[in-house]
C-alpha cells in the first residue's frame, strides 16, 4: 500500500450531478454551493429561486429540464458542478456533460420504485467509463437499512458500490453518520457542519463489521492490503484514503456516502471526498484518448441568452484560451471568441481567460454546436459522438399568425441548437411541421420555450397520419374530355384499365397503343393525368398499388393536346376509380419496446388495446432484468403510446419503430379517419 499515495493533483474539477427524476439533485447543487459559500442559503426548489432549475420553465413544472451550471471553490479549489436533469425525456442533456467532466456524483434515494431509472444512468456511467460515486439522498427517510438497500440497489451498477459511511443512530433516529476510512461520527446539524463525536459504543461492532467489507473490497485491488487483512494488521488511515481515491478513479468501485440535501446533511463529506478523490482534467484528457499541449476544448451544452446572444458551454481539456482567440471546431467551423463567463446558474462573471481544467461559457461562436471539439489548430478531430436516442413522441406545429412563420422556423432552430434531440421535419405528405422528441413533457417545454423565450403563439396537435387508399378489382374505363370554345377546341380520348398491384408495389403505368389511336406525344401526358389523380383518389387519399393501361383511345388532328389528354385521363380515372372497390389502407409499424422485467406483462397487456399484435418478447441483449417486446402496431395507435408505456415502468421504458406494411382499415374506424380528413380539407 502507499504505492498510489499523493495522486491527488490539483486544479479546477468538473461534476456532472445525475440521478433518477426527483431523487434530489437540484437540491444537491444548491445545498453544495451554500456549504462552499457560492449563495448566501440554501433555497428550495419550490420556491422557484434556486441556482439550477432556473428558467420560467423549470420553475413551472418543479423538475430539471435542461443541464445547469454552477461554479464554486471549496478549500482552495475551483470545483464547476453541472446537475443534470433526471427524467428519461431529458436523458440526453447529459451526455456532452458526461464526457467532459471528471466525475459523476449519482444522486439516489432509498427507493426500489427508483431502481430502473438509476439503472439507465449507471448504464451510461459503464459505457461512457466516467467514475462515479454515489449519495444516498433522503437517508433519514429511509425505511430500509442502508446496507439492505445497497444490495437492492447493486444490480443496477457494474462496479461495486462500496459503503464509505454508515447511518449514525439514536433511538431509532438517523441524527449523522459514521465514516468507515476516518473511523469517526459524525452528529449532523441542519444547513451546517456537522459535529465531530466519538462512535458510540453501542454502534462500534456494526462499524467494525462494516470496516472490515470495506477493507476487503478494496483488497481486491492491492495485495498489500490483502496481506495486512490476513495478517490483521491495521492498515495505515492515509492508505486506506490513497486506495478509496485510486479505486474510484480506476472505475473499480462506485463509492457511497450518505446524507440529506434538502437539510444540508452529508454535504461536507461529499465535497471532500470530491476534492480528495475525483479525478483532475489529465485524467479525463487520458479517458477520452486526448493529448496535452495546444487548447484543446469541449462543449458541452449551448444556450441562447435573451440578450447576451449565444453562449457554448465549454470544458478546457487543455491548455489555455483567451478572449478574442479564432477557435475551429470538429465540425469544421470556425469562430472568435467574444467573452469568457465563469457561471453560476444564470448568473454569469466576465473572465479575460480560461485555464486548463475550467468549465466556462464562450461568447458568440455562432457555428460550433454542442458536443464540438475546440482547438486553436485547425483540423482538430472530435473526441466522442453522441447519437441521440429514437423519438418516441411527436407535434405537429403552426403559428397561429402567418407571419411568425419564418420565426418559427429561425426559433426552431436556436431550440436544436440547445437541445440537438429534438428533430424538426417538413413532412411532404401533408405540408405539417413536426417536432419530434423523447416524450411529452419534452416537447410540452419546447412549445413553452417558443411562447415564453420567442414569443411566437404557435398551435400544437398530433401529427396527421399518412393514410393511403387501394382498390380491389379491376375496372375498364374510358375517359373523353371534348371542349368546343372558338378556334382551337380540346379534345382527348382514352380507355384504361384499372388493375389492383400486390401492397407495396406502388404505381405502374404502360400502353397497348396500336395504330397510333393515341399519339406516342401524348402517352406521357396522359401518365401525367393519371398520376395527378392519384394524389387524391376516391376516399380523399393518395392511392398506391395501382397499374393502369392506355388500352385505345382517339384524338383530332387540330383539337387535340397534351392538356387535353391529361385531362381526359383524370376523366377516366375519376369514374373508373369509383368502380373499383377503394378501401382506405393504414401504415403498420413494427415497434420493439424495452422494459424492465416485471414489468412486461403490463406492457404486452396495452399492445391489444391499441390494435396492435404481439410478435413476441425476449430478454434485452446485454440488459439484465430488460425485455424486449416486439409487436406490430397502427402509426394512428402510436401517438401517445410513449405517455402509457412510461407510466407502466416507473418512467424508464422506450421504443423504437419503423414501417412495415400498409393495411386495410374499414368499417367505424375507417369513416371516422374520412369524415375527419374530410372536415380537415
Amino acid at each position: 500500500m502507499g504505492k498510489r499515495a499523493g495522486e491527488r493533483r490539483k486544479g479546477p474539477k468538473c461534476v456532472a450531478i445525475v440521478g433518477p427524476f426527483s431523487s434530489g439533485k437540484t437540491t444537491l447543487l444548491e445545498a453544495l454551493l451554500a456549504r462552499t459559500g457560492a449563495i448566501a442559503r440554501q433555497n428550495a426548489v419550490s420556491s422557484g429561486s434556486t441556482v439550477g432549475d432556473h428558467s420560467p420553465e423549470a420553475r413551472a413544472h418543479l423538475m430539471s429540464v435542461e443541464t445547469a451550471v454552477a461554479t464554486t471553490d471549496f478549500m482552495g479549489e475551483s470545483i464547476t458542478f453541472v446537475d443534470c436533469p433526471g427524467s428519461i425525456e431529458f436523458a440526453s442533456e447529459a451526455k456532452p456533460v458526461l464526457a467532459a467532466c471528471d466525475l459523476a456524483v449519482v444522486v439516489a434515494e432509498p427507493d426500489e420504485k427508483k431502481f430502473p431509472a438509476l439503472q439507465l444512468i449507471m448504464r451510461q456511467l459503464d459505457e461512457m467509463g466516467v467514475p462515479r460515486l454515489l449519495f444516498l439522498n433522503k437517508i433519514d427517510k429511509a425505511t430500509a437499512g442502508v446496507r439492505e438497500t445497497l444490495k437492492l440497489l447493486q444490480p443496477a451498477s457494474a462496479t461495486p458500490l462500496l459503503l464509505r459511511q454508515i447511518p449514525l443512530r439514536k433511538d431509532g433516529v438517523i441524527v449523522g453518520s459514521i465514516d468507515l476510512a476516518l473511523e469517526r461520527a459524525y452528529v449532523w446539524r441542519e444547513h451546517a457542519e456537522s459535529e465531530v463525536a466519538e462512535i458510540p459504543d453501542d454502534e462500534k461492532a456494526r462499524e467494525i463489521e462494516a470496516r472490515f467489507s470495506m477493507l476487503e473490497a478494496l483488497a481486491d485491488h492491492d495485495d498489500a492490503l490483502m496481506e495486512q487483512l490476513l495478517e490483521e494488521i491495521e492498515p495505515p488511515r492515509d492508505e486506506v484514503f490513497d486506495d478509496l481515491a485510486a479505486d474510484l478513479r480506476d472505475g473499480a468501485i462506485t463509492p457511497v456516502l450518505i446524507g440529506s440535501a434538502e437539510k444540508g446533511n452529508g454535504i461536507m463529506r461529499l465535497l471532500k471526498a470530491i476534492r480528495h478523490d475525483a479525478p483532475d482534467v489529465e485524467a479525463t484528457r487520458r479517458r477520452l484518448g486526448a493529448e496535452a499541449g495546444k487548447p484543446l476544448l469541449q462543449v458541452m451544452k449551448t444556450i441562447h441568452t435573451p440578450h447576451g446572444g449565444k453562449l457554448s458551454v465549454a470544458r478546457v481539456l487543455a491548455g489555455r484560451v483567451a478572449d478574442a482567440t479564432e477557435i475551429h471546431a470538429s465540425s469544421g467551423a470556425t469562430g472568435k471568441i467574444s467573452g469568457i463567463y465563469r457561471l453560476l446558474g444564470k448568473d454569469q462573471t466576465k473572465l479575460s481567460a480560461a485555464e486548463e481544467g475550467e468549465t466556462v461559457a464562450l461568447g458568440k461562436l455562432d457555428d460550433i454546436a454542442t458536443g464540438d471539439t475546440l482547438s486553436t489548430a485547425r483540423g482538430v478531430a472530435p473526441l466522442v459522438a453522441f447519437d441521440a436516442p429514437a423519438p418516441v413522441y411527436t407535434l405537429a406545429l403552426r403559428p397561429k399568425e402567418r407571419k411568425d412563420d419564418v420565426k418559427l422556423s429561425a426559433s426552431l432552430q436556436k431550440l436544436i441548437q440547445e437541445d440537438p434531440s429534438i428533430t424538426v421535419e417538413q413532412n411532404q405528405d401533408t405540408g405539417e411541421t413536426i417536432i419530434s422528441g423523447h416524450g411529452e413533457m419534452h416537447l410540452r417545454v419546447t412549445v413553452e420555450r417558443l411562447e415564453g423565450k420567442y414569443q411566437i403563439a404557435v398551435e400544437a396537435h398530433p401529427p396527421r397520419v399518412p393514410y393511403r387508399e387501394t382498390i380491389r378489382k379491376p375496372v375498364t374505363q374510358r375517359g373523353r374530355h371534348k371542349k368546343q370554345s372558338g378556334g382551337h377546341g380540346q379534345f382527348g380520348d382514352v380507355v384504361l384499365d384499372i388493375k389492383p398491384l400486390p401492397r407495396g408495389s406502388g404505381f405502374e403505368f404502360t400502353d397497348t397503343i396500336t395504330g397510333g389511336v393515341v399519339p406516342k406525344q401524348y402517352i406521357p401526358s396522359v401518365e401525367a393525368g393519371i398520376r395527378d389523380y392519384l394524389k387524391s383518389g376516391p376516399l380523399g387519399f393518395p392511392v398506391v398499388d395501382v397499374a393502369v393501361n392506355l388500352a385505345d383511345g382517339s384524338y383530332h388532328t387540330v383539337d387535340s393536346s397534351d392538356m387535353a389528354f391529361q385531362q381526359a385521363a383524370r376523366i377516366g380515372m375519376k369514374e373508373g376509380m369509383a368502380a373499383c372497390s377503394p378501401v382506405l389502407l393504414e401504415p403498420i409499424l413494427k415497434v420493439q419496446i424495452f422494459t424492465p422485467s416485471d414489468a412486461t406483462a403490463r406492457v404486452t397487456a396495452l399492445v391489444p388495446q391499441r390494435r396492435g399484435q404481439i410478435l413476441g418478447f425476449d430478454g434485452r441483449p446485454g440488459w439484465p432484468g430488460w425485455d424486449v417486446v416486439e409487436a406490430l402496431m397502427p402509426q394512428a395507435e402510436i401517438g401517445s403510446l410513449i405517455v402509457e408505456l412510461r407510466s407502466a415502468t416507473a418512467g424508464v421504458a422506450s421504443y423504437a419503430a419503423e414501417f412495415d406494411h400498409m393495411a386495410e382499415l374499414t368499417g367505424r374506424l375507417a369513416d371516422e379517419v374520412m369524415s375527419a380528413h374530410g372536415k380537415a380539407a
